[in-house]
């Protein structure tokens, strides 16, 4: 069993102690899964990949008291929580009190930028919530890729699934995302 695995069973057993040994074991790969998030944001984001993987951790390690199945899970779980929390970012930004119905404007180069990746992460998920409504199987495959940054043979072990399905269902998720985020467009 690896020290990552041993620590998360200590922590499911009620271990708080155990919770101050995991991150230092856990941040590298954290921060390079935040890196790799916040390299698909808008320029001019506000958030930070440190803080990303701060509040990822906490959500993760808080209060509730977790049934991680291993590292990969662990790793799956941190995706999700970094996944919502750039959702709940989006929101925030987009919302009146926050300026969500106006441009941002570049007045250095008098350029005038449109900022609406904020609402195509917001699409997206509104999307994948209706996908996970249809096939559950297959929106977990497109979190584990996309917002996890998981090979597919990684997410179809995570899945339980074949190699080959998990190429099937990524196709068809693709396609089907696609089709469900440029109905509105």
């Amino acid at each position: 069993m690896g020290d990552v695995t041993r620590i998360l069973t200590a922590i499911e057993q009620g271990d708080a102690t155990e919770a101050d040994k995991l991150l230092p074991l856990v941040y590298e790969e954290l921060r390079r899964l935040a890196a790799q998030k916040m390299s698909r944001e808008a320029p001019g984001q506000t958030l930070q990949a440190t803080a990303l993987v701060h509040e990822a951790y906490i959500r993760l390690v808080g209060s509730e008291t977790q049934n991680w199945q291993g590292r990969t899970h662990f790793f799956a779980a941190a995706a999700e929580a970094m996944r919502r929390i750039l959702i709940d970012n989006a929101r925030r930004k987009k919302s009146l009190k926050h300026g969500g119905s106006y441009h941002v404007s570049n007045l250095d180069n008098v350029e005038i930028t449109f900022e609406e990746h904020s609402e195509d992460i917001i699409a997206l998920d509104e999307a994948l919530e209706k996908l996970a409504k249809e096939d559950p199987v297959k929106a977990n495959l497109v979190k584990l890729r996309y917002f996890a940054g998981l090979t597919i043979e990684q997410a179809a072990d995570l899945l339980q699934i074949s190699r080959s399905t998990a190429d099937r269902y990524w196709s068809y998720s693709r396609v089907w995302l696609f089709h469900e985020t440029s109905k509105d467009a």
